[in-house]
């Protein structure tokens, strides 16, 4: 019999939202499952019906700030460079009068 292992879904979960192409999808369906009444555990149950809710925010939050924060240091590194760039473009040179 084979064991669930809630690392596994976590995983499965951070390749959807750090993929582009599924990012937006991945987070309305996670918006829809937070506010629909149709649960995994229903939160009429106390504490349980809530618990399901807060692993999925966390997951959520987790991923979209490591995917905000991989954005800022992309930015960061393309604004540099383009910076050393226009750096490298412009080159001072002191005119000399040839007779």
């Amino acid at each position: 019999m084979t064991t669930f292992h809630l690392e596994s879904v976590y995983n499965w979960y951070r390749g959807l939202v750090e993929n582009p192409k599924y990012r937006w999808w991945v987070i309305a369906g996670t918006l829809f499952y937070l506010f629909s009444p149709f649960d995994i555990a229903p939160d009429f149950i106390p504490f349980i019906g809530q618990i399901d809710d807060a692993i999925v925010v966390t997951m959520l939050a987790t991923e979209l700030a490591q995917v905000l924060k991989t954005r800022s240091a992309s930015f960061k590194q393309r604004k540099a460079a383009q910076e050393v760039a226009e750096t490298v473009s412009s080159v001072d040179v002191e005119a000399v009068e040839v007779m």
